[in-house]
């Protein structure tokens, strides 16, 4: 069947948020003993976070972005503003705090693909919503919150509330594992949640469900409209009051699965912002995240939305 193409009204998303510099580092066989060296293939930045990494891909889809979160007065929050601006991203909503480090993630790149990481919170605890400009929601079609677990639940439940009440659909997606702690300490923002886009693991941990079907059932019991989770190579499960909708990754050849999440959600919810089905959105959101699994990092490879499209007819006519 071929795939629903979605619409080219113009979008104006805004994302609200967790903002790092990923550095990685390819071709990590192990970590060399004492002060002892190894020859890597590769090592670069790339613009992540739940919200930065989001931002850039939204952008990539054709939205006009804007982005707001908190960075440090240093190199790396030049050096991270300075991709974002590259992708055509408004960076005018960064604060920079003063004496903490931007957000940064050094992510050794196994042959296999596999990316374990070493973290950095810096300046994403020091967010609070007085950063936010005071036209911050002008002109807006869909606010993304990533990583709603740096505001707590009563204030991101604040944001996400001024947002609806302007008629502005929302999202959220976590960066921290799930636990049943963290499913209290954002519980009051859910009820104000259209979309919210964990993982498997995720949702596992916050809900304590071993089947995903239940703990997103679980999401949506607790008032969050749509559950959309990635469930890594077995692709996405879509879940609301009435639908369960499971579908299949794209087979591809993995390279980085970094990124591949917000990739996800920005692809999701261009999706539906556009006009398309669950169906067709989770498929659209596996799209997009394909693409970025190719290469390194969320900026990975060129794509835009006819890309995109160029991609999902091929399969589906496969």
């Amino acid at each position: 069947m071929t795939p629903t193409s979605p619409s080219t009204v113009p979008l104006t998303i805004a994302t609200v948020g967790v903002h790092v510099l990923d550095i990685h580092v390819v071709g990590i066989e192990a970590i060399p003993q004492g002060s002892d060296g190894a020859l890597v293939e590769s090592i670069g930045f790339s613009a992540a976070g739940t919200a930065g990494g989001t931002a850039l891909v939204f952008a990539r889809l054709g939205a006009t972005v804007r982005t707001h979160g908190a960075i440090g007065a240093d190199s790396i929050g030049r050096s991270l503003t300075a991709l974002l601006d590259a992708e055509g991203v408004d960076t005018r909503g960064l604060v920079p705090k003063a004496g903490v480090q931007t957000s940064s993630s050094v992510i050794p790149v196994r042959p296999n693909g596999d990316r374990p990481a070493w973290h950095c919170i810096g300046a994403n605890a020091q967010f609070v919503l007085a950063d936010l400009d005071p036209g911050a929601f002008d002109g807006l079609d869909h606010l993304h919150l990533g990583g709603p677990e740096f505001l707590g639940g009563p204030v991101a439940a604040e944001l996400l509330s001024r947002a609806r009440d302007r008629g502005i659909t929302t999202s959220a997606d976590l960066l921290s594992g799930g636990d049943p702690g963290l499913l209290e300490w954002i519980g009051d923002a859910l009820p104000h949640i259209d979309y919210l886009m964990p993982n498997d693991e995720q949702t596992r941990g916050l809900t304590g469900s071993k089947d995903l079907t239940d703990g997103a059932r679980g999401l949506v019991d607790r008032g969050v409209g749509c559950v959309a989770l990635t469930r890594g190579a077995d692709g996405a499960l879509v879940v609301t009051g009435d639908d369960t909708i499971a579908l299949p990754a794209y087979s591809v050849d993995v390279v980085d699965t970094t990124g591949c999440g917000d990739a996800f959600s920005a692809g999701f919810i261009t999706g539906r912002l556009r006009g398309l089905g669950l169906a067709d959105s989770a498929e659209l959101g596996c799209a997009v995240a394909a693409h970025v699994t190719q290469g390194i990092g969320t900026a990975a490879n060129s794509y835009d939305l006819d890309a995109i499209e160029t991609f999902r007819r091929a399969h589906a006519a496969d």
